[in-house]
């Protein structure tokens, strides 16, 4: 991939749940993605002979952030689906693929959640006072592990 002088834009992304019927494409228009992270928890370790009063730091377990998808009400209720199914039975886990893509489109970078399951939809905040303001519903999902793929 060519060295760029600015970043590319946060705004152009693809969506694709995995094992959503009828088809692994993408379902509605996100608006937001966010939370997409890695953290690895670091042990600390001092032997009894080291001759430098210091810890080492190991790495150890690793966790992946919860990622929350935000999209406008469509009527879709592949969502709502998901968290019903996960409520009587727990191996309801599907691979999310996030694509970033550049300003003609083109893939750039792709992160692959694996295992998400839902943890919490948020339905639309209802008010009569915004006739221009759209009715968003999110969905928070658990993921075992955050991997970036290539194309």
């Amino acid at each position: 991939m060519p060295t760029r002088e600015t970043p590319y834009s946060a705004y152009n992304f693809l969506v694709e749940m995995g094992d959503d019927p009828p088809s692994n494409t993408a379902l509605g228009g996100f608006s937001d993605v966010s939370g997409l992270s890695a953290e690895i928890t670091m042990m600390e370790y001092r032997q009894g002979n080291d001759k430098e009063n210091c810890v080492r730091k190991i790495p150890g377990m690793h966790k992946s952030g919860d990622v929350t998808l935000k999209r406008g009400l469509m009527g879709l209720k592949n969502f709502w689906t998901w968290v019903e199914a996960t409520r009587s039975n727990p191996d309801t886990g599907r691979a999310v693929t996030i694509t970033l893509n550049d300003e003609v489109g083109a893939a750039i970078m792709k992160w692959k959640l694996l295992d998400a399951k839902p943890m919490k939809w948020t339905g639309p905040t209802l008010a009569a006072k915004g006739a221009s303001d759209v009715a968003f519903e999110e969905l928070v999902l658990s993921v075992k592990k955050l991997d970036m793929v290539e194309d």
